[in-house]
């Protein structure tokens, strides 16, 4: 796919290209991250099953003392 143009409004929202939305299934209400890189922006969209949301929610988490481990693993 060739490059897409899109237009930043006055509020600072993006429009993405209707071509771009439809090959990434972007969607109304599809929550969106940005990443700066080189030269530029990148944007990715989250998926329900994104594994970044999920990142530290065990942090605080009291596991049974009879929960079975692995050896080679540590909580």
């Amino acid at each position: 796919m060739s490059d897409a143009e899109g237009v930043v409004t006055s509020k600072g929202q993006l429009v993405i290209p209707a071509k771009l939305r439809r090959k990434l299934h972007i969607g109304k209400g599809t929550r969106v991250r940005f990443a700066p890189i080189q030269g530029g922006i990148a944007i990715y969209p989250q998926r329900e099953y994104d594994i970044e949301r999920f990142k530290g929610i065990f942090a605080d988490a009291r596991f049974p003392p009879d929960l079975e481990r692995d050896p080679d693993r540590e909580f």
